[in-house]
């Protein structure tokens, strides 16, 4: 009897209650999450140490093509979302799609971010570095909290999560790391060899890449009380 009461089924359907009883406070813990997210987004880019590993494909791209970045970031979150439909096949649930729409939004909080932070940084070569690393904290918490909120998650995210839900091998921040790699090794070689030399990719872009993933459980380890506070998480949920 108590198995039974403990049983994958029950606590599912527990877990999915409690969701549906917290929507109010998971799409605040979301919007939250994208504005720390795109706060993060702004420190890396006012650091001038190089473009974060998700953006720095589609800057590269631009430099290329002479169309605006925000056109090829849609483009490379299009492809990452086909890439997830590959992977996951008929576990693919089609109102994922939905993440290109929230992918767009995001961008406005980019902008607002952007709006509220103008150029700055610490002054120095050290206040670059403590400008990306403020950017890299908040960039793996808005990825952690936005996650959590478990509405739709952005492009990045998903795909990370697809290919972990596949191997159960790799944990998500360890995904996180390699995904990041190929991207910034991927710009590296549409840099050299299509623009004759070496844009967007600076040390800030290869710190980021080797290190916000391993960021993200120790992140979620500090918003976890808040999580547990507002209902969102219980004292055996999973770290990264």
């Amino acid at each position: 009897m108590e198995r039974m009461k403990h049983s994958p089924q029950l606590r599912d359907r527990r877990v999915q209650r409690l969701l549906e009883e917290r929507l109010p406070q998971r799409i605040l813990l979301y919007v939250f999450a994208l504005f720390l997210l795109s706060l993060g987004v702004v420190f890396n880019v006012n650091a001038d140490l190089g473009i974060s590993p998700i953006g720095v494909v589609p800057f590269v791209l631009s430099l290329i093509a002479g169309l605006s970045m925000g056109t090829f970031t849609f483009m490379v979150f299009a492809v990452l979302v086909l890439l997830q439909i590959l992977i996951l096949r008929r576990d693919f649930r089609w109102i994922q799609l939905s993440q290109i729409v929230f992918a767009v939004f995001s961008g406005y909080f980019v902008d607002f971010s952007r709006f509220l932070l103008g150029d700055f940084r610490f002054p120095t070569y050290f206040g670059q570095l403590l400008t990306l690393s403020i950017g890299m904290v908040l960039i793996a918490s808005g990825i952690a909290l936005h996650m959590r909120a478990r509405i739709v998650n952005l492009p990045p995210a998903a795909l990370i999560l697809a290919i972990s839900t596949k191997t159960p091998r790799l944990k998500f921040h360890q995904v996180k790391i390699l995904l990041d790699s190929f991207l910034v090794l991927l710009a590296i070689a549409l840099s050299f060899s299509m623009l004759g030399g070496l844009y967007g990719v600076r040390e800030g872009t290869v710190i980021a890449a080797l290190l916000i993933g391993r960021m993200l459980p120790h992140v979620y380890r500090l918003w976890f009380p808040m999580l547990k506070k507002i209902g969102l998480e219980t004292e055996d949920a999973k770290s990264f």
